[in-house]
């Protein structure tokens, strides 16, 4: 008995000394490891008054100037309370997958009888015999299930830094256009304030005027719109970045969007930029593992289950003044009488059966989802460069050569209004599609590195010439 007690709480010690602990620094370190190139700062989880006073002062510092794209992602990181409440559920689920690789207490039972002249005092440890048989496959799930909530906590950090770079790009467009607009509104106001007044003075027909101060009125309409716009889009960037009321009026943005590459990433580049492996396969995949792993435990524990229990029993005559010490064990045997575990096991077969098509539509769907974002990626760029390279410029020869012909009375000050919008229209144009650009590019970082963002619709802006009154 004592050898097999001696042997039972080794094996005991041997197998909680290998029990998985929890790391959040060392899961935190591998996804910036992993996410270093999109956040370029530091990823932590605060959870001192020191912590958020010095997080405080650093985006108090990165508000002071406009805010360029990747100070905008390290206030993201560092400030946003959605990023600090995804860290914390990611801790728990660590801490979660922890606990499942780990041997349940035992349970100490103590009993004390007394009959006549004789007390007998039992005492019984008793523990999962099963749960210290299966420890092994325990500890191998445990681990899968920790790198499961490792590869989301990256996964996590890949998609806000992708917002906020879409919401940073939306932001300053929608800002840009809007300057534009204005341009677009004092022109068609000074159009319709001067056709009113050749009206008055009968060198304008009724149906002119109304030309004029009809394309005035879409003109206010556009403005209010693309107002409204510029703000919708800033507070999203404020929600993102996780600003209070008082950064969020510090907030300021640059005046225009950054100019496109001179060269576009080719399908060369992207390849070697590719991980090795990408992150929704690896989650994928260890969803399959620990659902693997789980079936082959739930075969036997569904069926039975067993407890071990080491006994000592001392019996005291108090008449006789002796005692007697009885020592053995049981065994606790769970019987499959009435609940053979079939549920039990459909279940986990379904589970398994569901990673494993998982895993597969993940497989299927990755290069279909690279190809069509870098297809957008390549679309966008082009398109943007033919607005900068072609149509901005042919505008500005049109405009110059107004100018001329303006000053040589051969066009009135009507057509040179006019032209003088189109101009700006194409200026529009060509920052829409320069925001298309900078979007399909945050979305193919994102889907090269596994969290797959659809890449946005691309459309040809519109710069149709503004009608104008005949003489």
């Amino acid at each position: 008995m004592t050898a097999f007690k001696s042997l039972t709480a080794l094996a005991v010690s041997a197998l909680l000394a290998g029990c998985t602990t929890v790391n959040l620094d060392q899961t935190i370190e591998h996804t910036q490891a992993q996410t270093n190139a999109l956040t370029g700062t530091q990823l932590k989880l605060l959870r001192t008054a020191e912590d958020k006073a010095a997080r405080d002062t650093l985006v108090s510092t990165l508000l002071a100037a406009p805010l360029g794209q990747t100070s905008a992602i390290q206030i993201a990181v560092l400030n946003s309370p959605a990023l600090q409440s995804l860290l914390a559920e990611r801790w728990a689920d660590l801490s979660q997958a922890v606990q499942s690789g780990r041997l349940p207490n035992p349970i100490l039972r103590l009993e004390r009888v007394r009959l006549l002249d004789e007390t007998e005092l039992g005492r019984v440890l008793a523990f999962g015999l099963l749960d210290l048989l299966t420890l092994p496959q325990r500890n191998q799930m445990a681990n899968a299930r920790k790198a499961q909530a490792q590869l989301q906590m990256t996964s996590d950090v890949t998609g806000l830094v992708t917002q906020v770079r879409m919401a940073w790009i939306h932001a300053i467009a929608a800002q840009e256009t809007a300057i534009y607009a204005t341009q677009v509104y004092e022109s068609a106001q000074a159009s319709a304030e001067l056709a009113k007044r050749m009206q008055r003075v009968g060198n304008f027909t009724r149906l002119q005027r109304a030309r004029q101060q009809a394309f005035y009125a879409d003109a206010a309409a556009q403005l209010l719109s693309s107002q409204q716009s510029a703000t919708a889009s800033r507070e999203a960037l404020v929600r993102v970045l996780g600003l209070d009321d008082t950064q969020a009026s510090a907030l300021k943005l640059p005046q225009r969007l950054p100019d496109i590459p001179k060269t576009f990433i080719t399908p060369q580049e992207l390849n070697q930029k590719l991980a090795t492996q990408r992150l929704d396969v690896r989650m994928a995949q260890a969803q399959l593992a620990t659902a693997s792993r789980a079936q082959g435990l739930t075969v036997l524990s569904s069926l039975t289950d067993a407890e071990l229990g080491l006994v000592r029993n001392t019996a005291r005559d108090t008449h006789e003044g002796t005692s007697t010490t009885s020592r053995g064990f049981e065994l606790d045997i769970r019987l499959p009488l009435f609940d053979w575990g079939d549920a039990q096991r459909a279940n986990m077969n379904a589970t398994t059966l569901a990673a494993s098509n998982r895993l597969e539509a993940v497989l299927r769907a990755a290069s279909s989802e690279l190809r069509e974002n870098y297809t957008a990626y390549r679309t966008a760029y082009d398109l943007s460069r033919h607005y900068r390279d072609e149509v901005v410029q042919l505008r500005k020869i049109i405009s110059e050569e107004n100018v001329l012909l303006y000053n040589g009375m051969f066009i009135g000050v009507f057509e040179l209004l006019a032209d003088q919008r189109d101009q700006v229209k194409s200026v529009m144009a060509a920052i829409a599609a320069q925001q298309q650009f900078w979007l399909a590019d945050a979305a193919l970082q994102s889907t090269v590195l596994g969290k797959p963002m659809s890449a946005p619709a691309i459309s040809t802006p519109s710069t149709a010439s503004s009608e104008v009154a005949a003489h």
